[in-house]
């Protein structure tokens, strides 16, 4: 299902109420959300197995730290929403910087809940700029490839495939003081200026082919992460399978 994306309405309802509604249509490009650096809590990192375990209010995956990263790669099939009247917000992608750095270089794919109906759609991010979405139509079930690079002094090439629709986006953008101090493959709760939002339920997603620097995410110990919030798990996060594969899933529950 093919949406408009949620930033725009927000905004183009903040101007028909001033202008009224006699107002022309605007191509508004002002976000009000967007996919923020992990936000950690007071707990301290754990290790089971090789693996460091951690809990963020707004991420929930892998991410691999320790070195500097230059690469990413990731594929994943787009869950599904299920949505229950409320406003919810959900984003899957991978990316580099964003734990412990305050910028992060992403591309991914998102549902979000709204009015009951679950909205699809592609985008990537440099944060702290906004992101950018995609015109391309997602659907539940639709298998995206991605990956994020940077190529030297600061030149980053973003690039985000749908298989099943047949489209793809090579984006290249600049940003010089990039930390490349992770690499991480995500499911986020997206953020506003009060923080994390309520997640949508989308079930479980699967990532494969999780990859940082060419080699299997599971060669640097990456951090498994648990979503929660106010003693409520959000979002877990499974083993990884061969190194390189792994499910997120929503759990909401106290």
């Amino acid at each position: 299902m093919s949406a408009t994306p949620r930033r725009t309405l927000a905004v183009a309802a903040a101007l028909t109420a001033v202008l009224g509604s006699a107002a022309p249509a605007l191509a508004v490009s002002a976000p009000a959300l967007v996919n923020a650096p992990m936000a950690a809590t007071a707990h301290p990192l754990t290790a089971h197995g090789g693996i460091l375990h951690s809990t963020s209010s707004n991420w929930s995956g892998y991410a691999a730290t320790g070195q500097k990263f230059t690469s990413v790669t990731a594929s994943w099939v787009q869950p599904a929403a299920s949505c229950n009247g409320d406003d919810t917000y959900s984003s899957f992608w991978i990316g580099l910087d964003g734990d412990g750095s305050s910028s992060v270089e992403q591309t991914g794919s998102e549902v979000d809940c709204s009015g009951g109906s679950p909205q699809y759609y592609a985008w990537y991010e440099m944060y702290p700029a906004y992101p950018v979405n995609f015109s391309n139509t997602v659907r539940p079930g639709d298998h995206f490839t991605a990956s994020v690079t940077e190529s030297g002094s600061g030149a980053f090439t973003l690039k985000l495939s749908d298989t099943t629709a047949g489209w793809s986006h090579t984006v290249s953008k600049t940003l010089k003081n990039a930390a490349l101090a992770s690499a991480e493959i995500i499911a986020e709760a997206p953020s506003d200026s009060t923080g994390a939002l309520p997640l949508t339920d989308f079930g479980k997603i699967n990532f494969t082919g999780a990859t940082a620097n060419g080699k299997s995410i599971g060669s640097f110990s990456p951090e498994n992460i648990t979503m929660a919030s106010n003693g409520t798990t959000l979002a877990t996060t499974s083993a990884l399978s061969g190194g390189s594969a792994f499910s997120v899933t929503w759990k909401n529950e106290s």
